[in-house]
């Protein structure tokens, strides 16, 4: 058995900052980028043994997938500024009630979630235009994919919590189990078993159940106020409040972004299941990117609400900075790498030359520039971590959502090209920084005063 101690929890409220911020965020890093590992080896397994159509099949509803269970991923991110407000502010009876209600609440939700990924995959896809020699196979994969929510959304919760303490290094151990376990299965159903899409998406949920075994469990045997004990399951309709007034906006928003996504897949699906297959294959490359920059975006959630809670709002402040410079170096380097490597790794999903070429169109357009959207995403992040969850999702849903159904409307449908649809990408992000920054800047004042977190939610 292992107990939680000082040294796996972190204390933001104290210390240097640059150093503390990238210790924080690397394990963040290292565990998003092995859950985007599991659907990569999805779909780098269906494009070399299960040919083209299984590649777009798997690749062609990423953005469905994320529009259906963002509301409730956004929820989580309400747990983990709450659980890092109260650590903060050493309220121990409320991150208690806040981890109590958050398990349940990731359980009923996954329920959910399973129902309406199951009833709505067919007529979600129809209405994205999926073709008719991809539909039956993503259909299948979504369906699979949607009966494991119950153990994804448990993991997504618990690992809120344990991050907002500080704890960001279990949840990569129990992921790096997971990652070997989706790889293994992968293979064996896929080229022994020759289960195609159903086994990937069979190996995916089934290790994503190792990994929330695990985390619920480290849960269970820390000490203090973030122990979960099973039989005080229960909803605190205040902490839930609290949890929906802080989490749906950010859950709305990550929603509409993908809805925003599904018109651009939709777009996409006209040129073709080449097309589609070489946008899926540079999606997963770019992916990884943005995994790095927004482990940012949660870091100054956690240190801004952390800090908030024990107000001090200069350090905020210091925070943003921290997370913004890292979020611009990442984005920079890895946004240029990706670019100059292209071939090579869009290589790893598929040996088709044209596939491949249409993936590097993505790529040199998206992820060159894609630093945009990391310094974004951390200035939405610090909102979210002082209280302010609304703001943030109106601006994003304007500058980012509705600027790309207009592009889409308007720029493309006057010149329908990749090139022209991917450009939306760079200069909505563009965009919504700016306002975002803004924003954050008028929000000074009350900062600098000192708030507490029902003063800042009192605006």
């Amino acid at each position: 058995m292992f107990k939680t101690h000082a040294h796996r929890t972190m204390d933001m409220t104290s210390g240097p900052l640059l150093t503390k911020v990238l210790f924080f965020a690397l394990p963040i890093m290292l565990s998003g980028i092995l859950q985007l590992l599991f659907n990569a080896a999805d779909t780098i397994v269906v494009g070399r043994f299960a040919g083209n159509q299984a590649l777009a099949a798997v690749g062609s509803v990423g953005s469905l997938n994320n529009m259906i269970i963002s509301l409730f991923v956004g929820l989580s991110i309400g747990v983990n500024v709450l659980v890092a407000r109260f650590t903060g502010s050493r309220d121990n009876e409320s991150v208690s009630e806040t981890v109590h209600t958050a398990v349940l609440l990731s359980l009923i939700g996954g329920v959910l979630l399973a129902v309406l990924g199951v009833v709505l995959a067919r007529p979600l896809l129809t209405l994205m235009g999926s073709p008719d020699d991809v539909i039956n196979l993503a259909v299948l994969y979504v369906r699979i994919i949607f009966v494991g929510m119950p153990v994804q959304m448990l993991y997504n919760f618990c690992a809120a919590v344990l991050r907002a303490v500080g704890d960001t290094k279990r949840p990569l151990y129990f992921l790096t189990v997971a990652g070997v376990v989706n790889a293994l299965l992968n293979l064996f159903f896929v080229i022994v078993l020759h289960m195609s899409v159903a086994g990937v998406a069979l190996a995916t949920i089934i290790s994503q159940a190792i990994s929330a075994v695990l985390v619920t469990r480290s849960l269970m045997l820390m000490d203090g106020p973030t122990r979960l004990h099973l039989r005080r399951l229960h909803i605190n309709m205040r902490m839930l409040g609290q949890i929906i007034r802080i989490g749906l906006p950010a859950g709305i928003q990550s929603s509409v972004f993908s809805l925003s996504n599904v018109v651009i897949q939709s777009s996409v699906n006209s040129f073709g299941s080449v097309v589609i297959a070489g946008n899926a294959a540079a999606m997963n490359v770019g992916n990884f990117v943005y995994q790095a920059m927004n482990t940012f975006q949660q870091a100054i959630t956690c240190f801004a609400g952390q800090n908030i809670g024990a107000r001090k709002p200069a350090r905020v402040i210091s925070s943003l900075k921290a997370c913004l410079f890292w979020a611009f170096c990442f984005g920079v380097v890895l946004g240029l790498l990706t670019c100059v490597f292209g071939t090579t790794l869009l290589g790893l999903f598929t040996s088709d030359p044209a596939v491949v070429s249409a993936g590097l169109e993505r790529l040199y357009i998206v992820c060159g520039p894609y630093f945009l959207c990391g310094v974004m995403d951390v200035m939405t992040g610090v909102l979210r971590g002082i209280g302010y969850s609304l703001l943030p999702m109106i601006v994003s849903l304007l500058g980012a959502c509705a600027f790309r159904i207009l592009w889409v409307m308007t720029a493309f449908a006057a010149a329908p090209s990749m090139t022209c649809l991917m450009i939306s990408y760079p200069v909505s992000w563009a965009l919504t920084f700016i306002v975002l920054a803004i924003i954050f800047t008028a929000l000074w004042r009350k900062l600098s005063k000192g708030y507490t977190p029902q003063e800042l939610s009192e605006r």
